[in-house]
């Protein structure tokens, strides 16, 4: 077996507002998980294709202080129009954490954090990106 991410977890302090923020953003489907504990289920995409799906779970603590470095495992999300998908994360209530910027010969990355501010990539590839 390979060592690839197979799952990806957010932690929100309202998980509902998170799912719709993550759908709203992404198209992602989310459903709350009937176990035994409050969990959601992310589906990013159909079966077949590259990326992987994960989940949402009620945050057991305080939210990430505004400024704090990183302390996580960022996960990056392709995009078709980084600028478009930009705008629309600030008008779902989500900020920008780090600017669009220019990976060259690969495309555009630019970070955003979301509702409880953990960090995202945003990513849209363009070999022409300089």
């Amino acid at each position: 077996m390979s060592s690839r991410p197979i799952h990806f977890e957010i932690h929100a302090v309202d998980p509902e507002a998170m799912a719709a923020f993550y759908s709203q953003l992404f198209g992602w489907t989310i459903q709350k998980w009937e176990g035994p504990m409050e969990y959601w289920m992310i589906m990013t995409g159909a079966g077949g294709e590259p990326g992987i799906d994960g989940g949402l779970m009620r945050r057991m603590g305080a939210a990430p202080a505004e400024g704090s470095a990183v302390n996580a495992f960022v996960c990056t999300v392709g995009v078709e129009d980084i600028d478009a998908s930009l705008a629309k994360a600030e008008a779902l209530g989500g900020s920008l954490a780090l600017p669009k910027a220019a990976i060259p010969g690969m495309g555009w990355l630019a970070y955003i954090k979301d509702l409880d501010g953990n960090i995202l990539g945003l990513m849209q590839m363009d070999p022409a990106a300089a």
